[in-house]
């Protein structure tokens, strides 16, 4: 049994990588397959995770276009809220949206003229995210009237703050216990990837042959309650490699409590970060959410001012 405390990575590392490297760190997380990340590795995993239509996977990787000339505002606009989001700029459109996203918009909207430009730029600069899926997409006579150019990171971050609160989407990895977790997943208009006790056998070498809890701030450590939820654990441990001998670890967890360690990646953009952080920080939410929330609401508020107006 090990017992972890909870903390937080923010995903400054994957901001600088290329698309594919981020979706494979990001995607591998489920499983705890990061040992298997190598050098080639990348390209053929999210191949993969595109071809299998893993989508909450296709999520952890955003884009930003801005759109010019001949443009048709009303059917992109109702494609929202649901797929991209949109903002007038520069006598354009600012378009930010997931490698799912604009996926989704070329299986459904194939007649825009817009998703054509976008999906058609986006697929020539990024085949292997767009395989079978831009061929779907029609493509009009004067396409060459509409102008598509990506927005670096950069650029993002000198918009201003309206446009900054709704374009910039930052990252963070929690390592929490699955009572945070089933509170942080309401937040909808995120997008999460947890680790998934489904598949994860934790019995094996690479967990140590055990199962890793979050150290409960409930409890003094020198407390009765703090032993009897100590022994409660290892109870729960053992019952849980017990069944593994004879059962999946689907069937297994089941046992599992909410003291268990998990990790899961929330990805959203400023707008959601500043919603998360009115409603878990504040004296009302739940403690464990605070323990966690507060120390990132300050990191975050200091790197970005603009998250610290109401």
């Amino acid at each position: 049994m090990l017992i972890v405390e909870p903390s937080y990575q923010i995903q400054d590392e994957l901001d600088r990588a290329s698309l594919v490297v981020r979706l494979e760190a990001c995607g591998r997380v489920c499983y705890k397959s990061e040992e298997l990340i190598s050098t080639d590795s990348a390209l053929p995993f999210v191949r993969k995770i595109a071809a299998h239509g893993h989508n909450s996977v296709l999520e952890m990787a955003v884009m930003t276009l801005l759109l010019t000339g001949d443009l048709e505002l009303e059917p992109l606009y109702a494609l929202q809220p649901k797929y991209l989001v949109i903002d007038p700029y520069r006598n354009g459109l600012l378009v930010t949206g997931s490698v799912r996203a604009f996926r989704e918009c070329a299986a459904h909207a194939s007649q825009s003229r817009l998703v054509a430009a976008m999906v058609g730029f986006l697929a020539e600069r990024h085949p292997y995210l767009f395989e079978g899926v831009a061929e779907s997409i029609s493509t009009p006579a004067d396409l060459d009237t509409i102008g598509v150019e990506k927005v670096a990171l950069p650029d993002v971050e000198l918009l201003p703050e309206p446009l900054l609160l709704r374009h910039r989407y930052v990252g963070v990895k929690f390592i929490v216990n699955r009572a945070v977790t089933h509170e942080l997943v309401r937040h909808r208009p995120c997008s999460f990837l947890q680790e998934s006790q489904r598949y994860c056998r934790y019995s094996q070498d690479k967990f140590g042959n055990q199962v890793s809890f979050i150290k409960p701030m409930f409890f003094k450590e020198d407390s009765a309650e703090y032993k009897l939820w100590l022994e409660a654990m290892a109870r729960t441990e053992r019952i849980y490699l017990q069944l593994l001998e004879t059962s999946t670890p689907q069937a297994a967890r089941t046992v599992l409590p909410n003291s268990c360690k998990t990790e899961i990646i929330t990805y959203c953009n400023l707008l959601q970060w500043r919603h998360i952080f009115s409603l878990r920080t504040i004296p009302a939410a739940e403690p464990s959410m605070r323990e966690i929330m507060i120390p990132l609401a300050a990191e975050l508020q200091r790197r970005y001012p603009v998250l610290q107006h109401a």
